[in-house]
This record gives C-alpha cells, structure tokens and sequence, in this order.
C-alpha cells in the first residue's frame, strides 16, 4: 500500500517543473498504478502527462512522440516496450453510465492509467494516486498536490 504525501503543494509554475516532477513521478509508479488528475482547463494536467509518457519512452531509449489530450476520442494509449499507458479524459462524459463502455479499470492491472477529469467516477479504486493541479495569484502560476504517492 502506497504511503501518502505530506501536504505540500509543488510548484509548477514553469514547464521545466513540470517536466522536473513528471520523471520523477515516472520512476515511482508502476504497472496497476492509477492516477487521476483534477484541476480547471489550461492548468496543465496534459501538459504533465505528456512529459510522464515521454519521460518513459526516453528511459527506454524510444522516439519521443507527440502526447495530445484524447477529448474527443477518450482515451490515447501508449505502448512503451512492456509497458502500456492508458490516458483517458473524461471531460465530455455527462453520466456514470457512459463510462461502463469504457472499461477504465478492466485491465488496470496490465496498464498504468491516466484520468483527467475522474469527478464523475462514483466508486475510486484502491490505492488510487490523486494529483490536484491548481492555479495560484492570477493564473500566471501553477501548482499540484499530491495524494497517494510518497515522493
């Protein structure tokens, strides 16, 4: 079972700090991991999970490739030599009952998971890692809060 964080909150006011925390979040978190990301539009959620599958892919000596939030589609997937990364978004989903056909936890075991926008999910999985990601005085700052993960 994974040890919470204290409660600081990490600046990422810079997208060299969020590149900074996204590999080193990339060497904590394994197969089964899931994550959700919270936060408001533009405050960098996709922005962090694409340095964390780039991250990935330059520990296995692969081609970076471009990382896009998957909107309209709902879900991206990422196969990096043995590892599989599923990045969903949420953000269009209205009702619990679309998510049965997505199955977002049906081989989570297999995969690392990537939720932005999880409000609508009823029932959290075990273990779950939550990253808050926030804005701070007017916009110009970012910062993230980390729960279920001991960095």
């Amino acid at each position: 079972m994974r040890i919470a964080t204290s409660n600081d909150i990490i600046d990422l006011s810079s997208e060299k700090k969020t590149e900074e925390l996204a590999e080193k979040i990339s060497n904590k978190i394994k197969l089964g991991d899931i994550i959700f990301l919270y936060g408001e539009i533009g405050v960098g959620k996709t922005t962090f999970i694409k340095h964390l599958i780039n991250s990935f892919q330059k520990k296995n000596k692969l081609k970076i490739t471009e990382v896009t939030s998957p909107t309209f589609n709902l879900l991206n997937e990422y196969k990096i030599n043995l590892i599989k990364i599923n990045h969903y978004d949420l953000f269009r989903i209205k009702s619990d009952k679309e998510l049965i056909n997505l199955n977002l936890f049906g081989e989570s075991q297999d995969a690392i998971t990537l939720i932005e926008w999880p409000q609508i999910i009823k029932e959290k999985p075990k273990d779950l890692i939550e990253l808050e990601f926030q804005y701070k005085d007017d916009y110009k700052k970012r910062s993230v809060f980390i729960k279920g993960l001991n960095l």
